[in-house]
């Protein structure tokens, strides 16, 4: 019984021995876990505030601000240059117009054919003005919109003109309702301007340039938005 009764304090101190060596490894992998998580934190810390502040102490705010800023001066300048072009493009359109219309006065029977050399100063005039809009800058929506439509209308009227030449070279019974047709692209033409016009009338208001009225001529029948009435510049 004396043996049993020693070997159960030297059975308790080995179990004693362990429990304090498994408890020191515990802490130290405490620590290290700490440490690793410190240096994880700095490694995308360092990414996150440069997503938030440079050099200079800017905010991801202020990139934002400068970015817009940019951007609203980049367009103030194209909705100028824009509106300068529609002006210049309505001043080489409009004796087309003019003409075109004697041939197919919108909403009434062909008058009389127009002679082929005035048409081939049509598609010279129209032809143009299509490759004036081809490859524009990028601006905002709002500019974009308006750039489109007019390059949509310029492209309208190039195929009316084109459709009108093919008519000329129909048979004489064949004519009648070829001419008609290219008056109705002539139309669309037309109404599609104005739509881009509108466009451009408002963003020249937004940006503080007042109304700018650049419409193509129209008449009734045709479907072409006309101007707001309101002074030009205000």
């Amino acid at each position: 019984m004396s043996n049993r009764t020693k070997l159960r304090p030297a059975q308790s101190r080995a179990g004693s021995g362990r429990s304090t060596s498994g408890a020191g490894l515990t802490w130290r992998k405490a620590g290290w876990l700490l440490a690793l998580a410190f240096a994880v934190g700095a490694l995308l810390g360092g990414p996150i505030g440069a997503l938030t502040a440079d050099g200079s102490g800017s905010s991801f705010e202020d990139k934002v601000a400068e970015l817009r800023a940019a951007d609203a001066k980049r367009d103030a300048a194209q909705i100028v240059e824009l509106t300068a072009k529609a002006r210049r493009v309505v001043g080489e359109l409009t004796p087309v117009l003019e003409e075109m219309a004697k041939a197919m006065p919108p909403g009434a029977a062909p008058g009389p054919a127009a002679t082929a050399d005035s048409v081939q100063k049509w598609q010279a005039a129209t032809k143009k003005v299509v490759d004036e809009f081809a490859n524009p800058p990028s601006g905002g929506t709002a500019v974009n919109v308006a750039r489109s439509g007019l390059a949509a209308s310029v492209r309208a009227l190039d195929l009316a003109v084109s459709a009108y030449a093919a008519a000329l070279q129909m048979p004489a019974a064949q004519q009648p309702s070829a001419f008609a047709l290219a008056g109705k692209q002539r139309d669309v033409a037309v109404s599609t301007w104005s739509v881009a016009a509108t466009q451009l009338d408002q963003i020249n208001v937004d940006s503080g340039n007042g109304h700018q009225h650049v419409y193509l001529p129209a008449v009734p029948g045709q479907g072409a938005l006309t101007p707001d009435g309101s002074k030009e510049g205000n």
